[in-house]
């Protein structure tokens, strides 16, 4: 019996983090997705799905795991987009007693295979999983839930963060934390912070958890004077520079250099803000660098609902509060200000006055309507050198990524003239 990650046909909903990941691998609180699900099953066997594009890179981050390979002859299907309580493993026990689906309105949460049922699947691994797959089987209604679109992760971060605490504090002992931290930072609820190994918090800052858990990992470095609010997670090796406010509901990646004031929004791994400037209600991804002064909105002035642009159509987020969506190794200027509800894609350069139109299209060189296309060529040598400084080499299938992204946004960059 093993499980199998799976993704479906919404993940475009999660533009632009998802042209270099699988929709489970997106940071939501202190771990990704698929970490909450896999945790919950402790040691199984895991088979990790995707778009064959992304199989590669998949494998080389996953050791040890299956990528649209089974091998078993049952298997739980689960839907990478789920918010995978603690009790997931009691929901979704491994031995089923026969072939069903479990379904949340018109979403494929699970499923269980095997016989002639698996065999089928397992001819079509490579596709993307709908609700068609499973015609014929039993279904069964269960009340999990998925995130639809990127601003339900940043909606549910605080929450996800103080999940994540309570497994934490579970698994693993705590640091000695008054030998972790100086004696001139002031501490408030220090029963609700986690400090790992070899942590640096230099005097003057303030770890405030009266609102939610803080969590620092191993070889974090907070600079002087900066205000940290949970709930909050820090990421291994990442910097907090001088002066920051961190205000809650905020997850940082692994080796991120952030400053200037943020509330609610996630980094994913390798990002920068190290500046003065806003970013709230946003979601950023990897290798994104935001120059100095760099702010987003996330409340329009009328303070009616955000309506925002994905592939292509205008969708009502539901949500009063929205700022940015910026893809892995996109870049901007200092100065640049965000209007609510913008989608930067991947590998753009946004340099241009004013706000940036709503939806940029990756590899946009520029930002607004005179905008033109980010050599690829170009693209590809400025990411080698930011890896680089990271100690992190650009490989082979790096560069294939590159060039497969920048044919699969063509279209959308020709339908705006460039």
């Amino acid at each position: 019996m093993q499980i199998c990650i799976f993704e479906d046909i919404n993940y475009l909903n999660f533009e632009p983090m998802v042209f270099t990941r699988p929709v489970y691998d997106l940071l939501c609180g202190s771990t990704t997705l698929k970490d909450k699900i896999i945790r919950s099953y402790g040691d199984v066997k895991v088979s990790l799905h995707c778009r064959p594009y992304l199989t590669e890179i998949v494998q080389k981050n996953n050791p040890g795991f299956l990528v649209n390979k089974i091998e078993d002859s049952e298997c739980l299907f689960i839907n990478g987009r789920i918010i995978a309580p603690e009790n997931l493993s009691q929901l979704l026990p491994l031995l089923p007693a026969e072939d069903k689906v479990f379904v949340n309105e018109e979403t494929v949460i699970a499923a269980y295979l095997s016989g002639k049922n698996l065999q089928n699947k397992i001819n079509h691994i490579k596709d993307l999983f709908s609700v068609n797959d499973f015609n014929g089987l039993p279904i069964k209604i269960l009340d999990l839930k998925c995130a639809n679109y990127l601003w339900d992760l940043i909606n549910i971060n605080g929450k996800q963060i103080t999940s994540d605490f309570n497994y934490l504090t579970k698994q693993t002992k705590k640091q000695n934390f008054v030998e972790a931290v100086n004696t001139s930072v002031h501490i408030i609820n220090k029963e609700n912070i986690f400090v790992g190994k070899n942590v640096t918090i230099k005097p003057g800052v303030v770890l405030d958890a009266s609102g939610g858990p803080i969590i620092i990992d191993d070889n974090a470095f907070i600079y002087p004077n900066a205000v940290i609010e949970g709930p909050v997670s820090i990421g291994e090796s990442s910097k907090i520079k001088s002066g920051a406010a961190i205000y809650e509901n905020v997850s940082i990646g692994k080796v991120c250099k952030v400053g200037g004031e943020v509330e609610q929004s996630i980094f994913m791994d390798y990002s920068n803000k190290q500046h003065a400037g806003f970013i709230g209600h946003s979601y950023i991804g990897s290798w994104v660098n935001l120059g100095a002064d760099t702010n987003n909105s996330d409340l329009k002035n009328n303070y009616s609902k955000i309506k925002i642009k994905l592939s292509g159509k205008e969708i009502d987020s539901g949500s009063q509060f929205l700022g940015l969506m910026i893809g892995d190794h996109s870049k901007s200027a200092i100065n640049t200000m965000f209007n609510t509800g913008t989608v930067v894609g991947f590998s753009c350069n946004i340099f241009a006055s004013g706000f940036p139109e709503k939806y940029v299209p990756s590899f946009t060189w520029g930002g607004d309507e005179a905008s033109t296309v980010y050599d690829i060529n170009k693209a590809i040598e400025t990411a080698k050198i930011v890896m680089s400084r990271r100690k992190i080499d650009f490989e082979k299938n790096d560069e294939s990524m590159f060039k497969l992204i920048f044919e699969l946004t063509k279209n959308d960059r020709e339908k705006r003239g460039y």
